[in-house]
């Protein structure tokens, strides 16, 4: 969550790539990353896995006109719309991305080698085959907006009841989740994106620190099982509606298409 999805990038700088904001190249090296090399495996037409810039303008004439980011969890296939054959492999790997206009989709395979601090990773994008279906649970941003502010300040007052986020790293995320609603200017998306998409995306990643946080630095008070469990029952549905919130965020630029085509 804290983390920009790989899958996010993907659908981003596709986007961006569709509406003529970025070049093939630009958007290339923007998906990649920090990763030394991404590779698209089962292209329709490729006998073996080839380089993203050639993926994207074939996918493109294929029919493909936007990009959707599927985010599933357990019990929750956010963004999904089946086959269960990719939409198991998109569970596995926690993230996909989905093709609009045409029935193809894209699964991450990551690999990691080397020591750390040198460590080398690649991706291999597999291209399947996808149900053309409205995608399951994702809100709009009007939507997400609204859950992400509700969220936040539920499990804040659980949280700092609990004192787990009433001082320390948890609480200054909390504020700056707060705060970056009325931050402006920071690239958090593709070229070509609402700034209110920037704005819901900025502040998911930001809950989403703030639930790590939570997760991850001691127990504060709340060294009881009851304590702990209400601890996570707090973050829980805070930590879904964030993920809910950056699938919104990502896939605004298709939610914009569908309006203008009246769908």
């Amino acid at each position: 969550m804290l983390s920009e999805p790989r899958s996010g990038r993907l659908a981003a700088w596709g986007n961006a790539l569709l509406a003529g904001a970025v070049s093939p190249d630009e958007a290339a090296t923007a998906i990649v990353g920090e990763d030394a090399v991404h590779r698209v495996e089962g292209l329709p037409g490729e006998a073996g896995p080839v380089g993203l810039t050639l993926a994207l303008g074939r996918l493109r004439r294929l029919g493909v006109t936007g990009w959707r980011v599927a985010l599933p969890a357990p019990g929750h296939p956010l963004g999904l719309s089946g086959p269960p054959d990719f939409n198991a492999r998109a569970l596995e790997a926690e993230e996909a991305v989905v093709g609009f206009g045409a029935p193809y989709g894209l699964v991450p395979e990551v690999t990691e080698a080397g020591p750390a601090g040198d460590v080398h990773v690649s991706v291999v994008w597999h291209c399947l085959a996808v149900r053309e279906a409205p995608p399951a649970d994702v809100p709009s941003l009007g939507e997400a907006e609204r859950e992400l502010a509700e969220a936040l300040r539920d499990a804040t007052a659980v949280l700092t009841r609990l004192d787990v986020a009433a001082s320390g790293p948890a609480a200054d995320a909390a504020r700056e989740a707060y705060r970056a609603r009325a931050e402006v200017g920071r690239e958090v998306l593709a070229p070509g994106y609402p700034p209110r998409a920037v704005r819901v995306l900025e502040l998911a990643q930001r809950i989403g620190l703030l639930v790590n946080l939570a997760y991850d630095h001691g127990h504060g008070g709340a060294v009881s099982a009851s304590e702990m469990a209400a601890r996570g029952d707090a973050l829980r549905p805070v930590e879904r509606v964030a993920r809910r919130a950056q699938v919104a965020a990502y896939n605004a630029y298709v939610e914009e298409r569908e309006r203008e085509r009246g769908f």
